[in-house]
Formats: C-alpha cells, sequence, structure tokens
C-alpha cells in the first residue's frame, strides 16, 4: 500500500455558495482539526477487474496523514513519506510522489480541487452526498462523491479516475480530534533498519 494524503483536505478549495456540508467539512482542516478513523479500503482496476483491499486506521490533517495498516505504518507530510515494514523491521524514508501515491491518489486531487470542479449537495435521509465532477481533461478524478452523516464526519468517498478505475473508502467510528504532532510520528523499535532515499 502506498499512502494518501489529504483525504478530506480542501484546504485550497474555494468555498462553494449552497453546499453548506462540504464547506462546514473544509472549515475543520482549516481549523486545524484531524480526522481520526477506521477505514476500509477497496480499488477495482476497470480494465484488469482486479480488486484490492486493505483496512486500519487513519488521521488525516491539513498537510499531513498517517495509515496504520496489518503491520504497515505510513506517514506523510506533504513532502516526505516515511514507512514502516513490522515484517521486516524497516523504515523507509522517501520523496513524497503524489502521481506515486496509486492506492489513495484520490485524496491528494482533493487538495488540488479548483474551479474545474462542479460541486453539489444532495440530502439523502440521514446522509449528505457530495458529488464533485470534473470535465478538465487533465483532472485526475472525473467524479469524486462523499457520505457526509449527520454529525458532519465522513462515511464513505467513492472516486473514478481517468481510467475509470473505481477508488472506495469507507470509515467507521470516525471523529474529529485537535491537531498534535504527537500523532504523526512512526513508532518503531530501536533496532529497526533506517533507509533514507532522499540522500544520494
Amino acid at each position: 500500500m502506498t499512502a494518501l494524503l489529504g483525504l478530506l483536505i480542501f484546504l485550497s478549495v474555494p468555498a462553494q455558495s449552497q453546499t453548506p456540508v462540504f464547506d462546514a467539512l473544509k472549515k475543520k482542516f482549516d481549523e486545524n482539526m484531524v480526522f481520526k478513523s477506521e477505514y476500509q479500503h477497496t480499488y477495482r482496476d476497470s480494465y484488469t477487474e482486479e480488486t484490492g483491499t486493505s483496512a486500519g486506521q487513519i488521521w488525516i490533517g491539513k498537510e499531513q496523514y498517517k495509515v496504520i495498516s496489518d503491520d504497515q505504518t505510513i506517514v506523510v507530510d506533504g513532502e516526505t513519506s516515511s514507512a514502516y515494514d513490522g515484517f521486516k523491521n524497516r523504515v523507509i524514508i522517501s520523496f513524497f510522489e503524489p502521481e506515486e501515491d496509486d492506492d489513495f491518489a484520490f485524496f491528494n486531487a482533493l487538495n488540488d480541487v479548483d474551479n474545474t470542479y462542479t460541486i453539489q449537495e444532495k440530502q439523502d435521509d440521514d446522509l449528505t452526498k457530495i458529488y464533485m465532477t470534473s470535465t478538465d481533461d487533465f483532472a485526475v478524478y472525473t467524479s469524486i462523491e462523499i457520505w457526509v452523516g449527520k454529525n458532519g464526519t465522513p462515511i464513505q468517498i467513492i472516486a473514478i479516475d481517468i481510467a475509470e478505475n473505481e477508488i472506495i473508502t469507507e470509515f467507521g467510528r470516525g471523529s474529529f480530534i485537535p491537531f498534535s504532532s504527537d500523532e504523526f510520528v512512526i513508532n518503531h523499535p530501536e533496532d529497526a533498519e533506517i533507509i533514507d532515499m532522499r540522500i544520494e
């Protein structure tokens, strides 16, 4: 699993009229809150029809995120990616490359959403569904759908990329908590091998 940046990092998204739930979600990140949740992630390849899944815990802040899945921990701060592999007892540090963030790359796209996306909201019982669509030829994702519960926390995100691959992330027991830098560190054994790919 590569990683993800910014789940609901709508930092550069201009405020949209008539999208109060989207605006409230964006405001939480603007106020330096962190979304913490359990997650289940599914990636469906439109060409091969193969499906990959993962599950674990996730923390998403304004400029960083952390994912814990099985025996692996990944922390990204927007510039650097650090990954601990518990099976090999090693930490790999590298420059973060959003275009190589296969599993959760759509989170990166949310950070760059601009006026090429049309944003709409629709109420569906206790859910609000936020629809983001783009006809821009250079947009990484043609559509992103965010389900938000009545308490204002995301429940599910469905994204379709330009190759028509489908990325579904479901959240459970999610909540917003105050930012703490302590949340975005990797705890690893002292004898773990450290490989810094940034050093030539």
